[in-house]
């Protein structure tokens, strides 16, 4: 097995009890080096950045601009295209809804594809829109839960206005091709939306490269604060607003700037460009390696998701025979997920698990495992064994 290196993110950058937490995929610890940048903005530098006449707003304001530049560079986008939101759901949100009011005073009828695995911004927004119309297809995910660009192209009619994927997986990992999808519906003139929210830190994402109209992006899923994110909207692409106030942000999504926060994003981007050749490389040997431990010594564990095309940090497990509650029992100490965080809260399983065509036995004897920062080798084979020495069926 290959020798994988310790983390360098020690916890001097975050949190020193982070052993045993596996849900990096549900929300990231906040780097140090982060809180760092925000703090001067809550008391010293609280300037308004819409405050155009004095120095208080004129630092808050240059402040944001740097944190537009950092997301932009990470992203390979321009800085006027990156709009700052409250995070990915509300970026979901203003594309989905936007694109519609776009096209609201056309005589035209408004279709929108989509796929059966989206996370629930994206399946509830589009429900939400059904409600008043709105036609959307959702287009069946394969076994591994990805979507392929002949399944987009064959869906595509003459009043087509958005195609809205989700890049990566946020349950089990998978990666959708995305470059391919973007040169179909490109070919289309058709607006094309990801959702990267669990993509941008965990994987390069380069907008010029994608045929993209607009990407969503999280702050919390990158070592960021929480409550912040962005939208990539390309110069060109149409794009009503959802909410109507002052100028702030182009005027297209308006309110008092979260600066903190923004400064917090802005550095959490900075962070993961300069570092992320390096600790992508060592999470996806930790992954390897605990996949390969969970599978040659659990014969009946099933890996949910793309074997190879997966987020580099996530292993999703079905369990065939064993209960949610000895699987709760026996991995009491670490800190996984039975499903989404989103969708913790339901008792139904999971909508994507469903989607994979996976049976409600083994839906509901399924573990999502997210790698991080501060996972080390030992942090895996602890997690390993804990699963290997829980009764399984033989």
């Amino acid at each position: 097995m290959a020798n994988v290196t310790e983390p360098r993110f020690d916890s001097t950058h975050t949190s020193p009890h982070l052993h045993s937490y596996f849900d990096y995929n549900a929300t990231t610890p906040m780097d140090t080096r982060v809180l760092e940048a925000m703090l001067p903005y809550f008391c010293k530098e609280f300037g308004n950045a819409s405050s155009d006449n004095h120095r208080f707003g004129w630092q808050a304001r240059s402040a944001v601009e740097r944190a537009r530049s950092h997301v932009a560079r990470l992203i390979d986008a321009s800085p006027e295209e990156v709009f700052f939101t409250s995070g990915a759901t509300e970026s979901i949100n203003m594309v989905l809804q936007g694109v519609v009011e776009e096209f609201m005073d056309s005589d035209d009828p408004i279709h929108i594809i989509t796929t059966n695995a989206e996370h629930k911004a994206t399946i509830n927004t589009c429900q939400a829109l059904s409600g008043r119309g709105i036609e959307i297809t959702y287009l069946p995910v394969n076994r591994y839960g990805q979507v392929q660009p002949d399944q987009v192209s064959a869906a595509l009619r003459p009043h087509t206005r958005l195609v809205s994927i989700i890049m990566a997986n946020n349950e089990i990992g998978s990666i959708n091709p995305v470059d391919e999808i973007g040169k179909v519906v490109k070919n289309c003139n058709v607006l094309y939306h990801l959702d990267a929210a669990q993509a941008v830190g965990k994987m390069p994402l380069r907008v010029s490269d994608l045929d993209v109209d607009f990407v969503s992006i999280s702050g919390h899923k990158i070592y960021g604060p929480k409550g912040i994110g962005a939208l990539y909207k390309k110069s060109d692409a149409p794009l009503k607003p959802i909410i109507f106030g002052g100028t702030q942000e182009f005027g297209l999504r308006p309110g008092t700037l979260n600066v903190p926060a923004i400064v917090g994003l802005g550095r959490a981007c900075e962070i993961y460009q300069h570092e992320q050749h390096q600790e992508s490389s060592r999470i996806t040997q930790l992954r390897d390696r605990l996949i390969q431990k969970i599978l040659s010594e659990v014969p009946k564990a099933r890996l949910n998701g793309h074997p190879t095309l997966r987020l580099c940090n996530n292993a999703s497990f079905a369990f065939q025979g064993v209960s949610p509650e000895i699987i709760s029992q026996h991995l009491r100490n670490f800190a996984i997920s039975s499903s989404s965080a989103c969708n913790s809260a339901c008792t139904e399983p999971s909508h994507v698990l469903q989607a994979i065509g996976l049976p409600e036995d083994l839906a509901r004897s399924t573990i999502r495992i997210g790698l991080g920062r501060e996972t080390s080798v030992q942090d895996v084979d602890a997690l390993a064994a804990a699963i290997v020495q829980m009764p399984h069926p033989q």
